[in-house]
């Protein structure tokens, strides 16, 4: 198994690809109040990385973001994997570049917001069993019922 992870890519069409699905799934699937997602030309802002993770043969397995919130403290976002790689580590291997990229820059703690629906619930074990522990809004989000929020010191 060779992946290799590569910084940007915004406008390849399989990255677009695989943003609209993400944009499109987290839009039919949340409540408007509670949908968090970022349309793809938000990605391109200069206070996130973006990253995708790609196979030997160059197939697209997946993708994340950092996005710098304050001094010291970075937000995960835009976190998805494309089907054909589901149950294959991807997800896991996204998200230790992006906590690698977060070291490098100099945060130490990491936060994300979730759903807590069944849609969500590999996403929920995942932050958990890389140590993720649930915490209260952070950033400009508001509590409500159907969002969960994370955060980790790295």
């Amino acid at each position: 198994m060779h992946w290799s992870f590569h910084e940007g890519e915004l406008d390849r069409p399989d990255v677009r690809d695989l943003l609209a699905q993400h944009f499109a799934e987290m839009r039919a699937g949340s409540p408007p109040s509670a949908c968090h997602v970022m349309p793809a030309g938000a990605l391109a802002d200069s206070a996130i990385r973006f990253v995708t993770l790609r196979d030997g043969d160059g197939t697209l397995l997946g993708c994340g973001a950092l996005k710098r919130l304050e001094p010291g403290h970075g937000e995960i976002k835009s976190m998805r994997t494309a089907y054909h790689a589901l149950g294959r580590g991807v997800g896991g291997a996204v998200l230790g570049q992006l906590t690698l990229i977060a070291c490098a820059d100099g945060l130490n703690r990491l936060s994300l917001e979730t759903g807590n629906s069944a849609m969500f619930a590999a996403a929920n074990r995942l932050n958990q069993s890389e140590g993720f522990v649930l915490c209260g809004p952070f950033a400009d989000y508001r509590a409500n019922d159907f969002t969960t929020f994370y955060t980790r010191e790295i």
